[in-house]
């Protein structure tokens, strides 16, 4: 027996179209790079090397993760050629309800293992990052543009091992609650992932049929594809809103100190419910209103995905009550320590944007149509602000020129409460 990483799933499985061995990260380098891509120089050289030593944090994030459950050979190959069929099983279905078409050379979807997954998104993280520590670093260079090193510099004094090391131990903690997930690839060729180790682990201990929960969890990611592929535009201003907002909210070298006291005063607060994690305690009033822009479009493309899943669901997948509430139950059932780590790292939030989102969907299809809730990807204008989400009509309003009528708009006790447990998408 094997487990499902990057033995059991890429070295050994055969390529479904050439017959030969996968290469050891052909999946996770092809998900976050393009053909011609050479992807980060690591700790070599650069700022970058000096503060996060990225090539540390994918060695730290691939041996820290867990195991993926134990498959023979044959079982890994059937599973890597089950996920492939699932995601070009839920293209069609998906394409003709949310009446998106992706383009004919949009890349397919990738099966990628625990490994894989922290390649891809250490990568797209790096990518990100690269404002972020031009501006920690500005001050702390002199004329020729070298690096202070001295002990004025927090960050550098830390090492970049360090923040290596830590980046990649969260990467390592992510790579086992991930079932699929778009990467969005900042600097690469984007792609659809699907994590074939927990999909695997979770099909198993829901104790489901392993072939309806994958085309479950594929038509939740094939919205998110075509989200992406379809709206030309969308994928680049959610890069840039969130480069400008990383950059916003990194401190230079005078404000460190004190970012790190306000952290030793307020730690508790980053435990409470309905907390956004640990990045809640730092935010001014204009940050704050930047991260629930942010936010909004977040829980559209998640409540969107979700919407789409729920209405294609009962037709491809006879099993999908049972899934939905053993999903939930699996969900409920967390342990303490998980549901820290969870509220910390502002996973919760996350579950709240499939609800959030999904109401509004409903409430402005329920209004306008469907046609009349796909003007919302006609621009960066027509995505719904944060008090949108939470009152819809105020979209239809604005967007449609009209007020809506006072039927057909479902409240927001008429989302199904499975609904609101999706598989997470990167999220």
């Amino acid at each position: 027996m094997r487990r499902i990483s990057s033995s059991g799933v890429k070295d050994h499985v055969p390529d479904g179209e050439g017959g030969t061995p996968m290469s050891k990260r052909s999946d996770a380098g092809s998900a976050s790079r393009g053909p011609g891509d050479t992807g980060s120089t690591g700790s070599t050289g650069g700022a970058e090397g000096a503060y996060v030593d990225w090539e540390f944090a994918k060695a730290t994030g691939r041996r820290l993760a867990g195991p993926g459950p134990k498959v023979s050979r044959d079982e890994a190959a059937d599973v890597v050629a089950s996920l492939r069929a699932m995601a070009v099983a839920a293209r069609e279905p998906i394409a003709s309800t949310s009446l998106l078409v992706s383009p004919g050379d949009a890349p397919d979807a990738v099966v990628v293992d625990r490994p894989g997954w922290i390649d891809a998104n250490v990568e797209s993280m790096r990518s990100l990052m690269v404002p972020v520590i031009e501006k920690i670093t500005a001050g702390t260079r002199s004329k020729d543009g070298a690096l202070h090193a001295g002990p004025a510099n927090a960050v550098t004094a830390v090492g970049g091992k360090v923040t290596g090391g830590e980046a990649g131990a969260l990467m390592a903690f992510m790579s086992s609650k991930v079932l699929g997930q778009y990467d969005l690839a900042p600097e690469g060729t984007p792609r659809l992932m699907l994590v074939a180790p927990n999909l695997v682990q979770v099909e198993r201990e829901l104790g489901v049929d392993p072939h309806d929960f994958r085309l479950w969890v594929a038509l939740h990611e094939e919205t998110h594809r075509v989200q992406f592929t379809a709206v030309a535009w969308l994928r680049q201003h959610l890069i840039d809103s969130s480069r400008a907002l990383t950059t916003d909210l990194a401190p230079t070298p005078d404000e460190l100190r004190q970012r790190l006291q306000e952290l030793s005063r307020r730690l508790p607060e980053a435990f409470r419910s309905g907390s956004r994690g640990l990045a809640d305690l730092f935010l001014s009033t204009q940050q704050r209103a930047e991260v629930s822009r942010i936010t909004a479009v977040m829980s559209l493309l998640e409540g969107h995905a979700d919407v789409m899943m729920d209405e294609v669901g009962p037709q491809v997948v006879p099993t999908v009550a049972q899934i939905r509430e053993r999903f939930q139950g699996r969900r409920n059932g967390v342990s303490g320590l998980d549901k820290v780590l969870r509220r910390l790292l502002g996973m919760e939030a996350k579950m709240r944007q499939y609800r959030d989102g999904a109401v509004f969907v409903r409430a402005v299809v329920g209004d306008v149509g469907l046609e009349g809730f796909n003007a919302v990807w006609g621009s960066p204008d027509t995505l719904p602000t944060a008090a949108e989400i939470e009152a819809p009509r105020q979209w239809v309003e604005r967007v449609h020129g009209r007020t809506p009528g006072p039927a057909g708009s479902p409240s927001a006790s008429s989302a199904s409460p499975a609904s609101s447990t999706l598989p997470a998408a990167g999220s």
